[in-house]
């Protein structure tokens, strides 16, 4: 049960992460291609650290990409591929990741054309990528710069789409931002240029002449707040200058001041109140990070260092110039972690396969609201949870399996964003987890049809890979979907070994090892909902033949023994999912056979029928269901 402490909250509001101090920095080489993201405290000083996360493979090439975003999503652009055939050719794809916290970036879409040495920009709401190298790797001699600007609307997934074109076709330029313009300024268009462009942000269109440079300049950086943007650093030998942009004027750049390192390659951030360059070459490769005061002119003074000296180095933060001051967006403050937020993810809807991750709030009647999407489509993937985070693992994706597992944050609505791997690939397995572990186990994949009784298990605070844990004792497929778990023991129920089962086994979370004996099911059955409190599991619905029934049972987790008959679900239900806090259970989903949208609850520590809650937002079978309260967080 959630107990609020105000007080905490308050602290939780007024942290860094939610007022904006976190930056990060991103790809490059080392001198070879890297993917890795790094992460800073802008407001202070000191080293770089890890952020426990890497961008898309495809972008991991030694061509530089770009990077923008929000307060709540960080966006990296182009790049190019890994040193395989067609060796560090041009990226099409886009990338995100959450900021406030640590994980592999997600599949966002693709640009309008693959390029490389491109920059971007953005405010609140678009993200924009000016410029870059076209080139179609090794073995071609050369590719063709470019003057495209494309746009993504950062909060919604899904392919760049044209926004006009730059004075010149340019690679390696910089850029800053303001709230509503962007301006690219410098590059390289066969030789160094000292041009600036600009662009309304919210309007498409042609880029229009903004002034000069100070000098000539490419292989820079810029960033800013969002009145005043600097650029530095730069391929002129390499260059330690700095300009200054009044963005809002039209005009040339000024004088500013000096890196603390002439470089070139380099990448840049900031808040609204301080910029940090960080890497580059000079011409060897550097690690050092310097910052300056955005309000006063004068020289650079020193930050700390990378975790590696890297040149090629993008940078972006949840506070750049482009962001609002004072309007970051913040988790909810009418939220509070296990409070009762739940959330069904993926699921089949005839003829395909669905990503939609669906909330509710248990204690509160009515129909599901949107939360994001999965990573990718597919059914029967199964979560675990604690009070902050929910994970989705594996799933079918006809005829293929998945062994992805995606995460999310229950206070920031979102999409997923990548976790790590099950130990195989798999889906329609059944899952348990208690405060710090999640554990999956069976499942099997269609394509060669395979059954598993694998058990896996990942630390939820922690992103990365499942490891093993044990074995159930036969290999089985279509166990419950929802959590039937104490804070101690986590229960398998029924499934498809080759036939229907009513086998019920058990496992102490916390101790990796095979299962145990616990009971039995009522009947043979498969695609049940689990549903749990401290003291309770109940199994509701599945399927025994089709089409699906209607059964409510439980069992007291801690007693080992057969189910007793609670009450009956508002329908039959075939392959439901099942969410709970301490007090209410919700069954959601499934056949019968025709695909379901209804949601019934009951009160768990009662017996009798359930009791309409309300609708999904579209009707789907074979989703997963996870809360931030239930049995195994008690």
């Amino acid at each position: 049960m959630a107990v609020w402490d105000i007080k905490e909250r308050n602290d939780i509001v007024r942290a860094n992460e939610i007022r904006g101090s976190r930056g990060f920095f991103m790809g490059g080489t080392t001198p070879g291609a890297v993917s890795d993201i790094y992460q800073i405290d802008i407001t202070s000083t000191g080293n770089a650290v890890d952020f426990g996360g890497n961008l898309q493979g495809e972008q991991n090439g030694a061509g530089k990409g770009c990077n923008a975003g929000s307060a709540v999503r960080i966006i990296y652009g182009g790049g190019s591929t890994a040193p395989a055939a067609p060796a560090n050719g041009a990226s099409t794809q886009i990338s995100y990741f959450t900021p406030i916290h640590s994980g592999n970036a997600a599949d966002f879409g693709n640009l309008t054309l693959r390029r490389t040495s491109l920059v971007s920009l953005s405010n609140n709401t678009r993200a924009l990528f000016g410029g870059g190298y076209d080139y179609a790797g090794a073995p071609a001699s050369s590719g063709t710069n470019k003057n495209i600007i494309d746009f993504i609307t950062i909060q919604s997934l899904g392919n760049a789409v044209d926004f006009g074109d730059l004075q010149q076709a340019k690679q390696n330029n910089a850029s800053v931002a303001s709230t509503t313009r962007g301006v690219w300024a410098g590059g390289h268009t066969g030789s160094t240029i000292n041009q600036i462009d600009f662009v309304t942000i919210a309007s498409a269109g042609d880029a229009a002449d903004f002034g000069d440079l100070s000098a000539v300049s490419e292989s820079f950086a810029g960033s800013g707040n969002n009145i005043i943007g600097i650029v530095g650093g730069g391929n002129q030998g390499p260059y330690n200058g700095m300009d200054k942009i009044t963005i809002a004027s039209t005009g040339g750049g000024t004088d500013f001041g000096d890196l603390t390192q002439a470089r070139r390659d380099l990448g840049s951030t900031s808040n609204q109140i301080r910029q940090v360059f960080a890497g580059g070459a000079a011409p060897g490769l550097s690690d050092i990070i310097d910052f300056l005061q955005i309000a006063s002119l004068g020289d650079c003074a020193d930050f700390g260092d990378l975790v590696a000296a890297t040149r090629g180095i993008s940078g972006s933060s949840v506070s750049h110039g482009g962001l609002e001051l004072g309007f970051f967006q913040r988790p909810s403050v009418t939220y509070m972690p296990g409070s009762g937020r739940a959330l069904f993810g993926g699921g089949y809807n005839t003829p395909a396969n669905v990503s939609t991750i669906d909330k509710i709030t248990i204690q509160t009647k009515g129909n599901a609201s949107d939360f994001g999407e999965l990573t990718s489509v597919r059914d029967a993937p199964r979560a675990v949870s604690n009070t902050i985070r929910g994970l989705n693992a594996g799933g079918i994706t006809h005829p293929a399996a998945s062994d992805v597992i995606d995460s999310i944050e229950f206070a920031s609505e979102g999409n997923s964003a990548d976790f790590g791997n099950l130990t195989q690939a798999r889906g329609n397995g059944s899952s348990v987890s208690s405060t710090t572990r999640g554990v999956f186990g069976g499942g099997y994949k269609s394509a060669p049809a395979t059954l598993y009784n694998i058990i896996d298990f990942v630390t939820i605070a922690s992103t990365g890979d499942a490891t093993d844990f044990g074995d159930l004792s036969a290999t089985r497929k279509r166990i419950n979907s929802g959590l039937v778990n104490s804070n101690t023991r986590g229960l398998f129920g029924g499934g498809d070994g080759g036939s229907k089962v009513d086998i019920i086994e058990f496992i102490t979370i916390a101790s990796a090892g095979n299962v145990t004996d616990f009971g039995n099911l009522s009947a043979a059955r498969q695609h049940t909902g689990g549903i749990s409190s401290s003291v309770r599991g109940i199994f509701t619905g599945g399927n025994q033949g089709n089409p699906g029934t209607n059964i409510i049972e439980f069992v007291t987790i801690a007693s080992a023994g057969d189910v007793t008959d609670f009450g009956d679900l508002t329908n039959a239900a075939d392959g439901p999912a099942g969410v709970s806090d301490s007090i209410r259970g919700v069954t959601a989903g499934g056949y019968a056979p025709g695909v379901l949208n209804i949601m019934s609850f009951i009160t768990i520590a009662s017996t009798g029928d359930a009791t309409d809650f309300g609708d999904l937002s579209e009707s789907r079978g074979f989703s997963s269901g996870s809360s931030d309260s239930h049995g195994g967080l008690q």
